[in-house]
């Protein structure tokens, strides 16, 4: 009874499960904001594919930003309303006022510095009428080729990203992890 077809450990898709969950932080983190504000120095850095179904941005910044694109959630935004799929903000690019729908689908990374969170996405494939993805080799998570807002993500196989970098760029102070021995 232990021996079980391969195709069993398919039948919960784990990977998928856990990118939802973190969907759903975000779309919490947002839905909390919404209702009371940005507490302390939280702000966010959110990068999103400006391809997805559902993105709605005006014509000047898909012009500028035609693959993705990262907003900063700080000091300068209003109207932040948060759905259940989708969240709408409004902000300015060079002093012009936009306003952005971008569904949690399209979210690529969001990151909290203030909290030393981060997390990234590889987009979400869209549904196979037919599965083309199983004739063209792709794998079940719709991993893309070429040039993708996944790319980044390159050898963090299980979609979450440090914050390391970010923290150095930024005059972040390291990780604890850094400050100990290599033991």
């Amino acid at each position: 009874m232990t021996d079980r077809p391969p195709q069993i450990s398919r039948l919960i898709d784990y990977e998928s499960l856990t990118l939802q969950a973190m969907r759903g932080v975000a779309r919490s983190a947002l839905e909390r904001v919404a209702e009371e504000g940005l507490p302390g120095d939280h702000h966010f850095y959110i990068e999103f594919d400006t391809t997805a179904d559902g993105v709605a941005i005006p014509d000047f910044l898909r012009n500028r930003y035609p693959e993705r694109m990262t907003i900063v959630l700080q000091h300068q935004f209003s109207g932040l309303e948060v759905a259940a799929e989708q969240f709408r903000v409004g902000l300015a690019f060079d002093g012009v006022p936009a306003t952005l729908t971008v569904p949690f689908v399209a979210i690529t990374a969001f990151m909290d510095p203030a909290a030393q969170f981060a997390v990234r996405f590889a987009p979400e494939a869209p549904k196979p009428e037919a599965s083309a993805d199983a004739a063209s080799g792709h794998d079940d998570a719709g991993a893309p080729t070429g040039d993708t807002a996944a790319e980044p993500a390159a050898g963090h196989p299980d979609g979450v990203v440090s914050l390391e970098a970010f923290r150095t760029r930024r005059g972040m102070p390291p990780s604890r992890r850094e400050d100990r021995d290599p033991a």
